[in-house]
């Protein structure tokens, strides 16, 4: 099963959708605000190099992990291995 983790920050618009949009896909994931947490901010910034969110990691038993800077539904339903068509 994939580990789901995203950086967001409590004012992002589509940081609050690509939650919406996992919870509505049955996808549990770990949320980190970055505008809370300094470390975490950094963390960020070393794995993805800039400051953008969402940013998300995804990571597969097995597997290099796979990261996602923006809201992408596309991407989000083929990595995640989602059932269905995204809206």
């Amino acid at each position: 099963m994939a580990k789901v983790k995203i950086y967001k920050t409590h004012t992002c618009p589509f940081c609050r959708m690509e939650s919406e949009f996992l919870t509505e896909k049955g996808v549990a994931f770990d949320e980190v605000f970055v505008d809370d947490d300094f470390k975490q901010a950094t963390e960020m910034m070393n794995i993805s190099g800039q400051m953008g969110v969402p940013f998300t990691v995804i990571k597969k038993d097995g597997s290099s992990p796979i990261t996602i800077l923006g809201f992408d539904k596309t991407k989000l339903d083929e990595v995640l291995e989602i059932v269905g068509v995204s809206k």
